[in-house]
């Protein structure tokens, strides 16, 4: 396995199959919508092991004062096997001077365990609170 980290915005079907392998449904029964937000992105960083994709950690802001880690995903193949830090780390490292780096993820061990590595805290262990507003929700 050799991964190649791109800044490459992958075709409409790498992108469906890979939001599908990790059953992001959400995403995939509006593939319009996905490919427009894809490409709206702020940045999208791909992982490729050679023509196929392994990941993808698209980012939403401004770039100068706030950076969103919208989606950060591995296809499943390539799951614990580093690829998601070295999107992450590509994404960090593009990004230094923005001082604010937000993210919403599942609430699952695994996911914090990742995320505290990758040097992400709890909003709480700032001083500060997250608030969600979510709509139409299936």
């Amino acid at each position: 396995m050799t991964i190649t980290i791109t800044r490459e915005l992958p075709s409409r079907e790498q992108l469906l199959a890979l939001y599908d392998s990790v059953g992001w449904s959400a995403y995939t029964c509006e593939p319009d919508r996905l490919e427009r937000a894809a490409a709206a992105s702020l940045a999208v960083f791909t992982a490729w092991d050679g023509p196929r994709l392994a990941g993808l950690l698209r980012a939403v802001g401004d770039g100068e004062t706030i950076l969103y880690i919208q989606d950060l995903l591995v296809a499943p193949a390539w799951q614990r096997r580093g690829v998601g830090r070295r999107l992450m780390a590509a994404c960090l490292e593009a990004y230094p001077h923005v001082r604010q780096k937000v993210l919403l993820t599942d609430h699952t061990e695994g996911n914090l365990a990742f995320y505290r590595a990758c040097g992400f805290l709890p909003s709480g262990d700032y001083g500060c609170a997250a608030l969600l507003r979510l709509e139409n929700i299936p």
